[in-house]
């Protein structure tokens, strides 16, 4: 079974440059892409449904509503009961998270993840994470500007979630771990150090 691995998390300073993300996903447009993935649009149909399907990180239908993936989503601010009440409907996700005095943790599976090649970056100025993967077995041709695949139709390529951090998150730290042979990725985002003394000194 393929070890689990670090992947290195790119950080990415905020300097007043135009965001990457500049193709919005409409829910109307990602519904024709789910129905034209099996003609070869992305890498792999199959595994293209898994990882948008119901319940995954990447779908924008995360929790039963209609999220733009390349948005920045408050996953953090989901407290248990919105997402107990998001199952009751029959919402299934594949994400988990939680928070300690001194980090949060998110794991979430990829399907086929084996497929693709998964990158994690932080953003300083917006305070995002950015969680995304490029299939591997149909790289997109270069953009001719020099911008990267996900300035474009990026959800043909491959697949992004933006993560919002809370205040107290300290994403320079953030540490990302994959798992190869299950797919699971795992992400620690530290909580700053006046954060994580305030608490201590609660309990």
């Amino acid at each position: 079974m393929p070890p689990r691995r670090g992947i290195e998390v790119r950080q990415a300073v905020g300097d007043g440059a135009a965001p990457r993300w500049r193709m919005s996903l409409l829910e109307n447009t990602f519904s024709s892409f789910l129905q034209s993935i099996g003609g070869g649009v992305a890498a792999d149909g199959a595994a293209a449904r898994a990882v948008f399907g119901e319940g995954s990180l990447f779908s924008p239908f995360l929790f039963g509503k209609f999220f733009d993936p390349a948005d920045a989503f408050p996953l953090w601010e989901f407290e248990p009961e919105v997402l107990l009440a998001a199952l009751r409907r029959g919402a299934r996700t594949t994400v988990d998270w939680a928070e300690t005095d001194s980090e949060y943790y998110l794991r979430a599976d990829i399907p086929g993840g084996r497929k693709c090649d998964v990158e994690v970056s932080g953003d300083d100025a917006m305070r995002v994470v950015d969680v995304s993967g490029l299939w591997r077995a149909a790289p997109p041709p270069p953009p001719p500007d020099g911008r990267d695949w996900r300035a474009g139709r990026w959800w043909e390529h491959g697949f992004v979630r933006r993560v919002e951090l809370p205040e107290d998150a300290d994403w320079r730290k953030v540490e990302a771990f994959f798992d190869d042979g299950e797919g699971l990725l795992e992400i620690k985002v530290p909580k700053s150090g006046d954060a994580h003394q305030a608490a201590a000194a609660t309990a």
